[in-house]
């Protein structure tokens, strides 16, 4: 059932402010039923520390 709720983008800015001042990371990110950002290095990002998520157009 997790994988209904979870998504995967390619190409995503993860931003921790309304602004977009301040990225938290550049790139592929799959976004957790509960809310965690996990990036390609498997780190993972608190839902608490993002704004939010834009997904960029595939070069």
């Amino acid at each position: 059932m997790h994988d209904f709720f979870e998504q995967t983008m390619d190409n995503a800015v993860v931003y921790g402010d309304a602004d977009k001042e301040t990225i938290l990371h550049e790139g592929p990110v799959r976004i957790l039923a509960n809310g965690w950002v996990e990036v390609s290095s498997g780190r993972l990002i608190s839902p608490s520390a993002v704004h939010h998520i834009d997904k960029q157009p595939s070069e």
